[in-house]
């Protein structure tokens, strides 16, 4: 077959790179090395794998003994069952109107989970006790979706970090209320290496029942997990787990991964590092007159308005993402393998477009 593509040709130029996402971003290496370790031989399939196993025991060292783990597909997926666990089917989730599931999962927690969002706008991406009292009513109304979770996500899709006392206000309140709380950690990693606190401490310790915890953004190739840190408090994981078509059948390679990041402090190097290449991005932006930083720095994105047609001329030669196309608000975002030379690359470009 003259026409096929050789196996091991390479169909991308791997010198481009872009600050449209951390998604864009290639596998780790030491991930790599891990899938391929996995891959000889047999391992009994559905979780019942070593690796399953072990990764269990490393998130009860990070979260605390009880939890229960469940390795998933991808984020929406691990969004979506977590939130089921927590509700009846007349539950409805509290959310900053920002939030992945409410602005990026096409109506999945609707129309696959069952469940009714209570968007509540934020200015920071951030939700507080004040914020979420302002859908968190009507309790008993047989008219009203019943609000009896909240989401937060940590980092926010607006880059900032809830601080541990700010989630554990929040979990105070949410179950003062009757209501469980669940984090959307598609950037814990990030948000760990920016506190420098162990993970538990604005996890487990601070109240959150049920935690998405990300992997793809941070260098695995694939897969998320569900991580039950209340178990009592989550419902029928085993069994959402499949409706949800998120049961792999090949569990090991998703927990590989896991593992992968897990061990040596990986996950928090390499989110560290896309923190430190994001702080370097603002630092050299704000200096450059005309472009105006919109939210704190504290993760590995960067949020500021261009002046108009900047933005455009720009992706001319690096790919990102309008954020508010009215407000001329645009995303940059740093990922594990962001170099310094990258950012110089980026900083250089803006600035020569800006400067007369």
């Amino acid at each position: 077959m003259t026409d096929a593509v050789s196996t091991t040709s390479r169909l991308h130029d791997a010198t481009v790179r872009s600050f449209a996402s951390d998604n864009y971003s290639g596998v780790h290496p030491e991930v790599l090395t891990a899938l391929a370790a996995a891959n000889d031989g047999h391992q009994v399939s559905y979780g019942e794998d070593v690796y399953t196993a072990r990764l269990q025991e490393v998130m009860a060292d990070l979260f605390g003994k009880e939890v229960d783990v469940f390795p998933v597909f991808n984020g929406t997926g691990a969004n979506v069952t977590a939130l089921q666990s927590l509700l009846p089917r007349w539950g409805a989730v509290v959310c900053a109107s920002t939030a992945h599931i409410n602005c990026d999962e096409n109506g999945a927690p609707e129309r696959v989970g069952g469940m009714k969002l209570l968007a509540v706008p934020t200015e920071n991406g951030k939700l507080t006790p004040e914020l979420i009292d302002k859908e968190a009513w009507g309790f008993g109304d047989e008219h009203r979706a019943q609000p009896l979770a909240v989401s937060i996500t940590q980092t926010t899709e607006l880059g900032t970090c809830y601080t541990p006392a700010e989630v554990r206000a929040i979990c105070d309140h949410a179950h003062s209320l009757g209501m469980k709380v669940h984090m959307d950690g598609a950037r814990l990693a990030n948000a760990a290496a920016f506190l420098n606190v162990p993970v538990r401490e604005f996890t487990s310790d601070a109240g959150v029942d049920i935690l998405s915890f990300g992997g793809t953004k941070n260098g695995i190739m694939y897969g998320e997990a569900v991580v039950a840190l209340n178990p009592a408090a989550a419902d029928g994981l085993i069994y959402l787990r499949k409706m949800n078509m998120q049961l792999s059948s090949k569990m090991r390679f998703i927990s590989a991964q896991l593992l992968a990041m897990f061990a040596d402090d990986l996950w928090l190097k390499s989110a560290g590092h896309a923190n430190a290449m994001a702080a370097k991005l603002r630092s050299a932006v704000e200096a450059i007159p005309g472009v105006l930083p919109t939210q704190a720095t504290e993760s590995n994105g960067v949020f500021a308005i261009l002046p108009d047609g900047v933005a455009d001329r720009l992706r001319e030669s690096f790919r990102f993402y309008d954020w508010n196309a009215a407000a001329r608000e645009v995303r940059w975002m740093c990922s594990f393998d962001t170099t310094e030379a990258d950012i110089d690359a980026f900083v250089a470009a803006i600035r020569a477009e800006l400067t007369p």
